[in-house]
């Protein structure tokens, strides 16, 4: 269902009149310092629902999208995207003054719809938030503030440097500029800069001049809470040079003070396993939703790259015919061994007008937790899932052999991919049941990615790779070309194992158990062990992108 466009409301209308986060309201919503998780509830929700958005930064509109895709529909509702408007510059490309953006923010709110300032950090600390809601306010037209958490506590925190201990209880926050007098904060023990990148050397200079030690720790945390996230720690001395050295550039947070110190053991963000490791991903955003949540709280970033599509068999009628044999009580079974599979017969479902109550009487087996989960989702229960390893072998060792005194039916419906392999119809067959092993869905190769996507998998731009099965690696290749010789190749289990290898790529992580998030759990794990070798060898901590040792992963 497409939502309406909301009537347009005068500019006059009385503020107590229009409903909170409705038609006719604007909203200054605090983002955060940049990771998408540190918004507020109730900043996505607004998101989610808004009408316009009217962005600050470059990453605001990406920051959109991926609340806006989080959030779960009904099924056949669907929602129009919202107007993204950039109030960072204006049409002729040239940034926007306080004044200029509150005229924007004013134009669309008189729109009557649901408006959405996004701000970074909080929109009433260090931004433009208190000039745009005055102008809104002259307007007579409603509106609210969303705090935001804002980048003077947050990036310090994620860079493992507390602002305050109950030794060091001041703290001053000084936005850098050419008037500042630093005699003012000799004594304070904390010191948060912002806008400090480009002045550092001279401000470590008049700090030392009025008294403060040349070995005073410092700080500089950049991008800070993103996966580009990069401190140095220095001293008042060494900063500027040390600064200059680590290529350091705004955005930009300095902490000064005894704090830093504290880094070494509270760092909790840059030390996370796979941090800022780019991973390559080759499943739809449909099958990689829980894979790559795990990746990012492992501190990667990871890219999904379609590998293969999902399409109906090219003749439907043998579909068509189970599904009415299912109906009239043909099957004592029906097996999904996907969640694929589960889809696919849903959706006929569907096409017939039936429901899950067709399922009476039937047994269900499910080849794992998460295909379970889809039925599940369906209002379904299985009866049978792998008590071991969750996969069609695992499947046969619990299934019961055919009892003609207590099965009143031989005979089992099993809807799978047009590439299944046999074993589980001759594993059925040889306990006695009769398989319908019926073409559900057809998975076709994906079209190639974009061409600078297929550079960074080609010239090493990748930290890793997870296959996830024989024909992610298979289709991967045709459509991508080989992984760099540096990039670590993680794979589910065995048989994936051997196809990379056939493709002349060296497996470096293995899952133990073919379950993807087990998977990732284990790349985490040989990331740790990657990091704690550099570290024992007093090596700098790299990702496996920054080095490109030769031809050490492809076989002749």
């Amino acid at each position: 269902m497409t939502r309406a466009t909301p009537a347009k409301k005068a500019a006059t209308t009385p503020a107590a009149q229009v409903q909170s986060g409705g038609p006719g309201f604007t909203a200054f919503v605090g983002t955060g310092p940049g990771d998408p998780d540190l918004l507020t509830v109730r900043a996505v929700r607004l998101i989610q629902d808004a009408d316009v958005v009217i962005t600050e930064e470059p990453r605001h509109a990406d920051l959109v999208t991926v609340v806006r895709a989080r959030v779960e529909r009904p099924g056949d509702e669907v929602v129009a995207e919202p107007e993204v408007i950039d109030g960072g510059f204006g049409e002729d490309g040239q940034p926007l003054t306080h004044a200029a953006r509150a005229k924007v923010v004013v134009k669309q709110a008189k729109r009557g719809l649901r408006v959405v300032r996004l701000l970074g950090g909080d929109p009433f600390l260090y931004a433009s938030g208190p000039e745009e809601a005055q102008a809104v306010a002259k307007a007579n037209l409603a509106f609210e503030v969303v705090p935001g958490v804002s980048s003077v506590g947050a990036v310090p925190a994620y860079a493992g440097i507390p602002l305050t201990t109950k030794d060091h209880r001041e703290v001053a926050v000084v936005t850098c500029g050419d008037k500042v007098d630093w005699t003012r904060y000799a004594d304070t023990p904390t010191l948060v800069l912002l806008s400090a990148v480009g002045q550092i050397g001279d401000i470590a200079k008049q700090l030392i001049a009025i008294g403060r030690s040349p070995e005073t720790p410092v700080a500089m945390t950049r991008v800070g809470t993103t996966t580009e996230q990069q401190t140095i720690t220095s001293t008042l001395e060494r900063i500027a040079a040390d600064a200059r050295a680590a290529r350091i550039a705004p955005p930009a947070i300095t902490v000064i003070g005894a704090v830093v110190n504290l880094r070494e053991k509270l760092s909790w963000f840059e030390t996370k396993p796979l941090f800022g490791w780019r991973v390559l991903v080759p499943r739809t955003k449909e099958q990689s939703a829980s894979l790559s949540e795990r990746i990012r709280e492992f501190g990667g970033v990871p890219e999904e790259v379609p590998t293969i599509s999902v399409e109906p068999p090219r003749n439907p009628q043998q579909m068509d015919k189970a599904v009415r044999g299912l109906v009239e009580g043909r099957y004592e079974w029906i097996a999904f061994t996907s969640v694929n599979a589960v889809k696919a017969v849903r959706e006929k479902f569907e096409e017939y007008g039936l429901d899950a109550r067709a399922f009476s009487g039937l047994k269900i087996a499910a080849v794992g937790d998460k295909t379970a989960q889809a039925i599940a989702d369906w209002g379904l229960r299985a009866d049978l899932v792998p008590s071991g390893e969750q996969s069609a072998a695992g499947l046969l060792e619990d299934w019961p052999e055919y009892d003609e005194q207590l099965d009143p039916i031989n005979r089992v419906f099993l809807p799978r991919a047009d590439i299944a392999t046999e074993n589980l119809v001759a594993g059925l067959i040889d306990l006695g049941w009769e398989c319908d092993d019926v073409t559900a869905y057809r998975t076709v190769r994906a079209a190639p990615p974009p061409a600078p996507t297929r550079d960074a998998i080609k010239t090493g731009k990748f930290d890793a790779v997870v296959f996830t099965s024989s024909s992610t690696v298979r289709n991967l290749v045709g459509i991508a070309g080989k992984p760099h010789p540096s990039t670590i190749i993680a794979v589910i289990g065995p048989a994936t194992a051997k196809t990379a290898e056939e493709h002349g790529l060296r497996v470096d992580v293995m899952a133990p158990k073919p379950d993807v998030e087990l998977l990732v759990e284990t790349l985490a794990g040989f990331g740790a062990s990657r990091r704690v070798a550099m570290l024992e060898a007093g090596e700098p901590v790299t990702k496996p992108s920054d080095r490109k040792p030769s031809a050490r992963r492809r076989k002749a």
